[in-house]
């Protein structure tokens, strides 16, 4: 790639990424006053979270199996409320222990 290409690039992505940051504040100079839109807002970056993490949990591991048993032991742990590392380590272990058991029985 040659710098003028190289440099239209990133005027465009600094251009888009200003414009993100920058169009909320225009549009929304006022106080939101509808709940049901305040309700959008507050639940939008948990929905863009789940749409970034859940394709990458499921293409991580050796099998499907694994992944929807370190994500079942991630959500059980989750709504039990314990702490980010606990829910991480633990479902880490099953991913693991999943795998491992898997791979002796021979079915990886």
């Amino acid at each position: 790639m040659d710098f003028k290409t190289f440099m239209i690039y990133l005027v465009v992505m600094a251009g888009v990424t200003y414009l993100i940051r920058v169009v909320p504040f225009v549009l929304f100079r006022n106080e939101l006053k509808n709940e049901r839109v305040k309700m959008f807002f507050n639940y939008v970056p948990y929905a863009v979270l789940a749409a970034m993490t859940i394709p990458s949990i499921f293409s991580a591991t050796q099998s499907i199996i694994s992944a929807a048993i370190g994500t079942g032991v991630a959500i059980i742990l989750g709504l039990c409320r314990r702490s980010l590392l606990t829910v991480a380590l633990f479902s880490c272990i099953a991913v693991f222990v999943t795998e491992y058991v898997m791979n002796y029985m021979g079915l990886l």
